[in-house]
């Protein structure tokens, strides 16, 4: 499903975890472009987290004094991932030439013991697009909620990031939270680095202020970010592209008692504005 308005370009892939395949302004790139016709969630440009973002520890946690195991969703990674959204299929609710409505429902059950609706928003404006991700409880008990947006963008070697944040969470092998270092432990985030490198970053910095600015060869992109104090960058060697994700909780937070809890019917927004 395409979108164009206001030299915008957006691909939309329902069917493939409602995620962007192509995010485009004035014929460039903005987003990695997905192959054409790929059926892998993961070489798209932005695929929503939810009903948790990042890593449950071997998909095991006790809610309400009930244990829950998780399936391990990531080949052979000992913790699941990402929640069930990039899994599954999205419906389309709504669309016109500058947005578009997706909603993905689970009814309880295999995944995640609670019912819920993830409701995803695309509009496109002037020197801008914006991505809304909510999650409602449908359950009747409160659930443990987490949400994030996955965006892919395009580096080389002059692609630089600039943002503040509190800390770092260093990690341990599977990429697990272990404690904290400076915020400038891989690069001097806040005064603009360059991306370019060629060891992996998988980490989640703690007490984000909501933006980040990247710079490109073509022009600079922000990302301003409501309902995300966590931003998690992931620049993994030899490729092309890194990842800046605006989540609402750090890796395994459900473990470690740092996860929003949502009542039935509460709802809970995080929205991601690119702007050129």
């Amino acid at each position: 499903m395409k979108l164009q308005a206001h030299d915008w370009e957006l691909l939309l892939l329902p069917e493939i975890g409602g995620a962007i395949g192509v995010l485009r302004h004035a014929g460039h790139d903005v987003l990695r472009s997905a192959p054409e016709g790929t059926a892998d969630v993961l070489a798209t440009g932005c695929f929503p987290l939810v009903p948790y973002a990042n890593r449950i520890a071997h998909g095991r946690f006790a809610f309400g004094g009930q244990a829950c195991q998780l399936p391990l969703n990531f080949g052979d990674h000992p913790h699941s991932l990402h929640g069930l959204g990039w899994q599954s299929g999205w419906a389309v609710e709504e669309a016109g030439p500058n947005h578009a409505v997706l909603v993905h429902a689970h009814d309880g059950g295999t995944g995640w013991p609670w019912a819920y609706r993830a409701e995803q928003r695309f509009v496109l404006a002037p020197g801008a697009v914006r991505v809304e991700l909510s999650l409602t409880n449908l359950a009747d008990t409160p659930m443990p909620a987490g949400i994030g947006l996955h965006p892919y963008f395009p580096r080389d070697a002059d692609t630089r990031l600039r943002f503040d944040a509190e800390g770092v969470w260093l990690a341990d092998a599977t990429m697990l939270p272990t404690e904290t270092a400076a915020a400038a432990h891989f690069g001097d985030w806040a005064a603009g680095a360059p991306v370019a490198g060629e060891t992996l970053i998988d980490n989640a910095y703690d007490g984000w202020g909501g933006s980040a600015q990247i710079g490109q060869r073509r022009g600079n992109i922000t990302m301003h970010v409501e309902g995300a104090s966590v931003l998690h960058l992931f620049r993994p060697p030899g490729t092309d592209f890194f990842c800046v994700e605006p989540v609402n909780h750090l890796p395994d937070a459900i473990n470690r008692g740092g996860m929003d809890m949502l009542a039935p019917g509460e709802t809970r927004t995080l929205a991601m504005t690119l702007s050129i």
